[in-house]
């Protein structure tokens, strides 16, 4: 009877020391682990936007469209902007010949003697001999702004990424200036973990990162920075310039979330990203981060994997 008590109460009292040993560790790596569900994977957006006014006359893209930097994403109508180039042209060409009488007049009046020409026509043919080269060159001014517009009438990408959210149609009057699609930098991804900023102490640049996707897809990276500055809605500042002070405190004080910037370490093949996403990011430390940074050294002799 007595060894049938002990062995129940040691069983119990094992139990708990478990429970307890569980709770601590469990507790531990929810309070004090630097990691956050609250992830977003991020991407730089160029707006496309044409630097000449006219109809679109051609969209060889489609939404969604991954496209190389120098890729052809809209045409602009041609017409009105080749009959300015062509009418630039004429008028290089007529002030040039300007120029070139006006030079003649001056080596003509120069050779002539002082009976004939007096100084002050010499110098005078000498100012429209220049102010004929001014003018021939602002002509060669516009005629290359005239080229540069018809140029431009081709509007191509300037990164490699995806076209997202293409309004435009062909037959639309673009204006110069105004977006009309936009281009998801491809090359440009990146994590920004929003911590607890109870976390911050733990968190060091350049520490290894995992990060798991809402998909499943599971990524590895680095801090790179970290914000230094976020929004404060309890000091707003008042229409005088004035700290706007709220009179109220809320006892119950929550914890402010600063964004971290994670870099990706090269993604693996069959991972979509896509700017928006929602993961979870962890912060590895301790053995954790020396297991990481040796498994993600590149072995003796052998390249490390190229960028994505």
């Amino acid at each position: 009877m007595f060894i049938r008590n002990f062995f129940r109460v040691l069983a119990t009292v094992l139990i708990a020391i478990a429970a307890i040993v569980i709770g601590q560790a469990l507790w531990h790596n929810y309070e004090d682990r630097p990691w956050t569900r609250d992830g977003r994977v991020r991407a730089y957006v160029l707006n496309i936007a044409p630097d000449v006014s006219g109809a679109v006359t051609g969209l060889p893209v489609h939404d969604n469209q991954w496209v190389k930097r120098g890729d052809v994403l809209m045409q602009i109508d041609r017409s009105h902007y080749q009959i300015a180039l062509e009418q630039a042209e004429a008028a290089v060409a007529e002030k040039k010949s300007v120029w070139a009488l006006r030079v003649a007049d001056a080596r003509r009046r120069a050779d002539l003697d002082n009976l004939v020409v007096s100084a002050e026509q010499r110098e005078n043919s000498t100012l429209e001999a220049q102010s004929a080269y001014a003018d021939y060159q602002a002509a060669q001014a516009q005629r290359a702004a005239a080229q540069l517009n018809l140029d431009r009438t081709t509007v191509r990408s300037p990164i490699n990424g995806y076209v997202t959210n293409l309004q435009v149609q062909t037959g639309d009057y673009a204006i110069a200036g105004s977006a009309r699609l936009a281009v998801i930098d491809s090359d440009s991804f990146w994590v920004y973990g929003y911590f607890e900023e109870t976390k911050l102490p733990a968190i060091k640049i350049g520490a290894p990162v995992r990060i798991e996707l809402m998909s499943g897809a599971r990524l590895t990276g680095h801090v790179e920075s970290i914000a230094r500055g976020i929004y404060d809605r309890d000091n707003p500042q008042s229409r005088d310039l004035t700290a706007d002070v709220n009179p109220t405190f809320n006892w119950v004080r929550l914890a402010q979330r600063v964004p971290v910037r994670i870099r990706l370490d090269p993604v693996p093949d069959g991972v979509l990203l896509a700017s928006g996403q929602t993961c979870t990011v962890i912060v590895q430390t301790g053995a954790e981060a020396d297991r990481a940074a040796a498994n993600n050294a590149p072995a003796s002799g052998a390249a490390s994997a190229p960028a994505r």
